[in-house]
């Protein structure tokens, strides 16, 4: 053999290692060189996802994104669909697009927003979102709910709907709204630990979040179309029954605490099946959501 032989033969070993080892990265390079965008890859999604369109963010099967409006809808579609790690890539005629996928994925309040709009099993406790030079956007989700956890909610959500079983939709929600509310103290230290269906079920205790994710998950099984909506101080339900959109919120129906002493015991109904004039009558402080956002509330 050749010494140049031998030269040409471990620069294609290498060549094949490096393509090998960082074909991501390869295949990027190749496409811009063509003035081509990388292929996403599109994974199924999993059951909870609700395919649903809203008029702040709708699904999307297109996973080039050509402005702003683009990157929300395939953010709110990574999200409803379940999945954990999803890349998709930023197009060479849309200049600013690394610099708004930064900005909105950083914004607390457009990305949690966002993931209201999801099944609850399919929502994020952390975000991780990593741009490159070559346009790649890397999404990872850590999930709010583990499937230990989904399977125990499942099994305490479907005890409760035996309960209710053969009463017409109307009465069902509404025993359901007191019945989560008789079983569950409102958590007045604000603990973090507290704020989703798990421990509602488990500990019998629930900040805002929790009650709002026990009752979107039942109202969902029911097939009623619901998201929570989100203030900044607060987070309750919409909900689409008897062809129109309404609140209910079980956390300022749960019996009155000050001071964590029990003021009475009774369940009230001032915050259930109301629009959102009476919503704001009654309490104009911690329920003043953006009404451009939950726009299906006005």
């Amino acid at each position: 053999m050749k010494k140049s032989d031998y030269y040409v033969i471990l620069f294609l070993m290498a060549v094949v290692f490096i393509t090998i080892t960082h074909f991501k990265e390869v295949t990027n390079i190749t496409a811009r060189v063509f003035n081509m965008t990388p292929k996403v890859l599109v994974p199924a999604k999993n059951e909870y996802a609700l395919d649903k369109d809203y008029l702040y963010v709708q699904k999307t099967d297109n996973f080039i994104p050509k402005n702003r409006q683009d990157i929300m809808n395939i953010f709110y579609t990574i999200f409803d669909n379940g999945y954990e790690e999803f890349t998709f890539y930023c197009p060479e005629d849309y200049p600013s697009c690394t610099d708004d996928v930064d900005s909105i994925s950083h914004n607390q309040d457009i990305i949690t927003n966002i993931g209201n709009f999801v099944h609850p099993y399919n929502n994020f406790v952390n975000l991780k979102v990593v741009t490159d030079s070559f346009g790649e956007v890397d999404v990872k989700v850590t999930k709010m709910y583990s499937e230990k956890q989904i399977r125990y909610v499942n099994k305490k959500i479907n005890e409760l709907l035996n309960e209710v079983n053969n009463l017409p939709l109307d009465q069902k929600v509404l025993q359901i709204h007191d019945k989560i509310i008789e079983r569950t103290e409102y958590d007045i230290d604000g603990l973090e630990q507290y704020g989703n269906a798990y421990k509602l079920f488990n500990d019998n205790k629930s900040k805002c979040s929790g009650y709002a994710d026990t009752l979107a998950i039942i109202l969902t099984k029911l097939k009623v179309p619901n998201y929570r909506v989100a203030s900044n101080k607060h987070v309750w339900n919409g909900v689409y029954i008897n062809n129109k959109w309404v609140h209910i919120d079980l956390t300022w129906d749960d019996p009155i605490v000050d001071n964590k002493d029990l003021v009475t015991n009774e369940i009230a109904h001032k915050f259930y099946m109301i629009d959102t004039n009476t919503l704001l009558l009654n309490d104009s402080k911690e329920h003043n959501f953006d009404q451009n956002v939950y726009k299906e509330m006005n």
